[in-house]
């Protein structure tokens, strides 16, 4: 029989804008920081924890498999088996899916499973050419041939390609993730206005959570190397309004587009973890559960209209439960574009979408805005790629558990046309 799964705890970094140059910390510096206080904090030791599970998709050279390196940085034991997943933007939310179903099976007892990104990190490339041109002179026989090689040099040879936005580029479709999200906001009949109105209280919420201390006890502290340290998510701008944003151009589809820097999630770096455990290491190590896991859900849909990736996965989710929208209490949709989610809520209440798609008899109902990421979400916060599938799921809890609401789910789009959902249930 499946055995329960709980969420005991959890913690993250501020999540912090990428600016000019490399951010502070590398993914596993992240992972490290806001590991630290959570494992210190637990009335067992580190090494008891059968393994360690961390999503990351932009992993740099210097650390190969960061749920290994983070793991032996955390004081966990050279014997601690650890492993990084990569699904996109579900990356933090497939580890602790992939935690959740070896617990309930009975293969472990206790998991670490965390996602962390650093995006100021990713690299600059060559182009083919370029790369072409070095090989010839790092390869070139004698002097003679190399001062061949070397008078083959062409100065476009070294302009570099900015890695990220290749990697936020669909190799499919070859659409941007921005401008899938002009696709379904373009199908739904999404306005700008809207975009902006939307975009605008994400930031409004966050900057209240943080004043009302909604945070504390999520957000860890995190200090570099140079003695500087960092407290809150920096990309908030409480200032914000509809009409501040709507002064903002297009930046994937000029100069009609919907979606501007102002109404996108931000590039950012941050970690996050949650600890994992069954109803044995529950009653083991004493220990008071937050929350229980019920169930999961991944589906797949065309790469250009990603952005609807939360509809499908967490339609059949809620269908396989014997649930409805109405029957959620509270939502984190994560904010990859204020297009894209309101273009999910606008197919949730789409009767001929919910019909000819979902296989629903009419529209599945209309997401309630107060329900809806409560305090925020990545357009205000930020979306480290590998870690916002793991934020949506911790801070749903914490928001759940603050707000005295029994069922909530976790949905994100992600990359490449496909959708997570992940539901949880109040213990």
């Amino acid at each position: 029989m499946a055995r329960p799964v709980f969420i005991v705890d959890g913690s993250r970094t501020p999540f912090l804008k990428a600016r000019s140059g490399p951010g502070p910390f590398t993914p596993v510096d992240l992972a490290v920081q806001c590991g630290r206080p959570l494992l210190a904090r637990q009335p067992f030791a580190p090494d008891s924890f059968d393994q360690v599970i961390l999503g990351c998709v932009n992993v740099i050279a210097d650390e190969m498999n960061p749920a290994r390196v983070a793991a032996l940085r955390l004081g966990m034991g050279e014997d601690m088996v650890a492993f990084t997943v990569q699904i996109n933007c579900g990356s933090g939310m497939q580890s602790i899916d992939t935690a959740y179903r070896y617990i309930r099976e009975g293969h472990a007892d206790m998991i670490l499973a965390g996602g962390t990104e650093a995006l100021s990190h990713a690299p600059l490339v060559w182009s083919n050419s370029g790369v072409r041109w070095f090989a010839g002179l790092a390869t070139g026989k004698g002097v003679a041939a190399k001062l061949a090689a070397a008078f083959r040099l062409r100065p476009r040879y070294l302009k570099p390609i900015i890695g990220l936005e290749r990697g936020l580029t669909d190799p499919v479709t070859d659409l941007n993730m921005g401008q899938t999200a002009e696709v379904v906001g373009h199908l739904f009949g999404i306005t700008r206005a809207q975009s902006d109105a939307y975009a605008a209280e994400s930031h409004r919420r966050l900057a209240h959570a943080q004043g009302a201390g909604y945070l504390k006890g999520e957000v860890e502290t995190a200090f570099s190397r140079d003695g500087k340290f960092f407290d809150h998510d920096d990309g908030v701008r409480p200032d914000s309004t509809a009409e501040t944003l709507a002064k903002l151009k297009p930046v994937f589809e000029r100069p009609w587009g919907q979606v501007t820097a102002g109404n996108s999630s931000q590039i950012t770096d941050g970690a996050s973890w949650v600890i994992l455990a069954s109803d044995a290491a529950v009653a083991k190590h004493k220990l008071t559960p937050k929350a229980a896991i019920v169930d999961s859900n991944w589906a797949a849909l065309d790469p250009s209209i990603m952005g609807l990736g939360p509809v499908m996965s967490a339609t059949s989710l809620l269908q396989r439960n014997g649930l409805t929208i109405k029957d959620v209490e509270t939502w984190e949709l994560n904010e990859a574009f204020a297009t894209q989610v309101l273009g999910c809520l606008a197919a949730w209440n789409d009767d001929k979408f919910c019909r000819e798609i979902l296989g629903l008899e009419g529209a599945a109902g209309e997401i309630d805005r107060d329900k809806l990421n409560v305090d925020g979400g990545a357009i205000s916060l930020g979306h480290p790629v590998g870690t916002s599938g793991n934020r949506i799921v911790l801070h749903l809890v914490n928001a759940m558990k603050r707000l005295g609401t029994r069922r909530g789910v976790a949905t994100e789009c992600i990359g490449g046309g496909l959708g997570g959902a992940m539901l949880i249930e109040a213990v």
